[in-house]
């Protein structure tokens, strides 16, 4: 089974139906039915700030596809530790020329040692850490 790690990126352009990356991100999806997604809490944190202040369907839409993700067998939500929380500041720390964002690095480091490649991103931050941006353009 491929496995796949989703940034927030994906998760924005797939609920939006005005995102400008839409229609990549759906046929993404098709062609992924039968993958597993990790993702992480604060990667859905991200996510639900991104909706918070766009109108009450958006923001109601987005809190409801969090649940629906916490339900589906087929996404993992890696729940946010301390651990991990240390983890993703010693890669902001160590990466002060980049403009990662703290979840960024949280999200690399559980690619890291989850053993993923592949992620459901455009953000050139993680080809810059070798990882495979799937929705590059």
């Amino acid at each position: 089974m491929q496995i796949v790690f989703a940034d927030t990126f994906y998760w924005i352009a797939l609920l939006n139906p005005n995102d400008e990356a839409h229609d990549r991100v759906v046929t993404a999806s098709k062609n992924l039915s039968s993958a597993r997604i990790v993702t992480t809490d604060e990667v859905l944190t991200e996510f639900l700030n991104y909706f918070a202040g766009r109108g009450h369907f958006l923001r109601r839409a987005a809190a409801l596809l969090v649940e629906r993700m916490h339900a589906d067998r087929n996404i993992v939500v890696v729940p946010q530790t301390r651990e991990g929380f240390l983890f993703g500041c010693r890669l902001y720390r160590s990466r002060p020329d980049k403009g990662y964002s703290l979840t960024d690095c949280i999200s690399m480091e559980v690619m890291r040692r989850e053993g993923l490649n592949d992620v459901l991103t455009n953000d050139a931050h993680f080809a810059q850490e070798g990882f495979s941006c799937m929705l590059r353009d």
